[in-house]
């Protein structure tokens, strides 16, 4: 059971990814009393990333979990508290909100940031699992540099698919798309996009039922299976990436937050602030374009400072009505 002091949070932080870390860096120098969860992936998608090579300051790259362990020293040093715990739920109907702990331990706080997150959707399969970050990978702009001149699977018939089949072209000799179906979901302009790329090819009808290959050599094949004969035959590729889309960690809320119809919630324009005064959405959890640590970050220092000057007005209102 996490020790939180009894005296009222300003700040909640949900999750401890690269947004959650910058917001936490930005409270703790501000002097704010800040608590942070680590959630059931404590470090976020970065940690299951083997090298990151486009955050800025490391010239040489620098392994996911030693880039977040670094950021999470960093937020500590300014005071945060980072407890290993699930948020269970938030009663966002009185100020100051109270959070709700999996363990039963609860406590109040004036301004909750959500930085959750966004979970890629899977296949499930085991070798999927083992050699996630080692030849498995759901981010092209993440990986892709890693498979120059290498031939690689995509698997998905949306936007996402072709998009991330498209980029990855930059460094395979080949990108193969396994979809399950004989048409494309894609919109037509993603479609034709990758259907004219001559560096693409593609498996209709197909899926994937097993992923071959070690954490040395990463993947080293996979088996496919043909949906309308049932034929299953081993695929040799160096890489897969899925491209079949995200789900945002949004779930434990309920109405109160408005979110889009796929479970982002929604930020007004050019900030992190959502529907409830207080209460902000850093990163993953409200972004579905870039998914990337860099832009995390970045909206983790807009959602610290934005609850910081939150505080202040709330606190000098408290002050004037006295």
């Amino acid at each position: 059971m996490p020790n939180l002091s009894q005296e009222i949070y300003d700040v909640t932080i949900m999750g401890t990814g690269p947004a959650g870390l910058t917001a936490a860096i930005y409270t703790g120098r501000a002097d704010l009393k800040t608590v942070m969860f680590e959630g059931d992936l404590p470090g976020g998608q970065l940690t299951q990333t083997s090298e990151v090579e486009n955050y800025p300051g490391f010239e040489r790259g620098i392994v996911g979990m030693n880039l977040i362990n670094e950021m999470r020293e960093q937020a500590r040093r300014f005071g945060s508290e980072i407890h290993f715990a699930m948020i269970k739920d938030v009663d966002f109907s009185q100020r100051p909100f109270t959070v709700n702990l999996d363990d039963g331990t609860s406590f109040k706080t004036h301004t909750f940031i959500i930085a959750s997150g966004a979970s890629p959707r899977k296949l499930g399969l085991e070798g999927e699992s083992l050699l996630w970050g080692n030849g498995v990978s759901s981010c092209a702009t993440c990986d892709g540099f890693f498979f120059k001149d290498q031939e690689i699977v995509v698997v998905g018939g949306g936007d996402s698919a072709m998009e991330e089949a498209t980029f990855l072209t930059k460094f395979a000799s080949k990108v193969t798309i396994v979809h399950r179906r004989d048409d494309l979901r894609a919109s037509k302009i993603m479609q034709d996009r990758a259907l004219k790329n001559p560096k693409i090819e593609w498996k209709y009808s197909h899926v994937i039922t097993a992923v071959h290959g070690n954490k040395q050599d990463g993947v080293t094949s996979l088996t496919l299976k043909n949906t309308k004969t049932d034929e299953e035959y081993e695929f040799p590729t160096n890489g897969l990436f899925l491209g079949i889309g995200h789900t945002p960690n949004t779930s434990i809320f309920g109405e109160e937050l408005e979110m889009d119809d796929e479970g982002y919630i929604k930020t007004a324009p050019d900030s992190t602030k959502t529907n409830i005064p207080g209460v902000f959405a850093v990163g993953d959890v409200q972004d579905k374009v870039y998914r990337q640590a860099i832009t995390a970050a970045g909206t983790g220092c807009m959602g610290a400072l934005e609850a910081e000057h939150y505080l202040a007005e709330l606190f000098d209102g408290e002050a004037a009505a006295e």
